[in-house]
């Protein structure tokens, strides 16, 4: 545990797309990283995530039971993402108003589906991968088309056979279990493993589990797909904690082991 003056103890060094779990010291009461509150757990522990892009410096504010705040300076270490310059300019252009008019309540509960919260306390847990395969997309990469840079990828692919069983990697609570297939995320399962994280997964050929089900670390959740905007058959597994994307790879230990 990496100690800050304040006596908070953090599990590492802050980075970009990196999620640390934390220590408070009696008489703290509150957290919050760049003016966003951190949850705190009763016994100290919270976790603190760290977004693609996170900027070089950010300020963790720590408030005590007798009135005093520190703020604590993290620095953020960068990361050299991958990238592949295309010649060309992206394809698509603007999106069609049918198109639109499908993704907009698709996007919507998306959001809502961020806003649930629940009490699992899986954030506490080493992460399990919730697929085996060879990993066929990182977290971070990005195209630049002619010069303008494309969308990051925001999570991991893991490529494997269409019904090739999906687990949980935490215990969670879902909070979103599509009823039918999105514009591009296909068949999407969003999971809460409580204190503002939450994994989604993405391109499933079906769903095993309902929404506001308790789902165990190991269980059966789904199975991977190809639905949605895919080249191929994998699952897409991305993470948030509040609104940072953060790297699920950087949870897990090297696939097969």
């Amino acid at each position: 545990m990496r100690p800050l003056t304040s006596g908070i103890r953090l599990s590492g060094a802050p980075v970009q797309g990196a999620l640390l779990r934390g220590t408070a010291p009696r008489g703290v009461v509150g957290l919050d990283l760049d003016g966003v509150k951190v949850p705190l757990a009763e016994d100290g522990q919270f976790l603190l995530g760290f977004n693609r892009d996170a900027p070089p410096l950010g300020v963790l504010t720590v408030s005590f039971d007798d009135g005093e705040v520190v703020s604590e300076p993290l620095s953020i270490e960068p990361r050299s993402w991958r990238r592949e310059f295309i010649a060309v300019a992206a394809r698509g252009g603007v999106p069609s108003e049918a198109f639109m008019a499908r993704r907009k309540p698709e996007l919507e509960l998306i959001a809502a589906a961020r806003l649930r919260s629940s009490d699992s306390a899986g954030w506490r847990q080493p992460f399990i991968w919730p697929a085996t395969g060879r990993v066929s997309g990182i977290f971070g990469s990005q195209r630049i088309y002619a010069g303008e840079p494309g969308s990051f990828h925001s999570g991991v692919d893991v490529a494997g056979p269409v019904g090739a069983p999906v687990m949980a990697p935490a215990d969670g609570v879902v909070i979103l279990a599509a009823q039918t297939p999105f514009s591009l995320e296909g068949n999407l399962l969003m999971i809460d493993h409580g204190m503002g994280l939450n994994s989604a997964f993405l391109h499933l050929s079906s769903i095993d589990v309902k929404d506001g089900e308790r789902v165990r670390q190991g269980q059966q959740i789904g199975r991977i797909g190809a639905t949605g905007r895919a080249t191929g058959p994998h699952l897409h597994w991305s993470m948030k904690w509040n609104e940072a994307r953060i790297d699920p790879q950087m949870l897990v230990p090297p696939m097969g082991q």
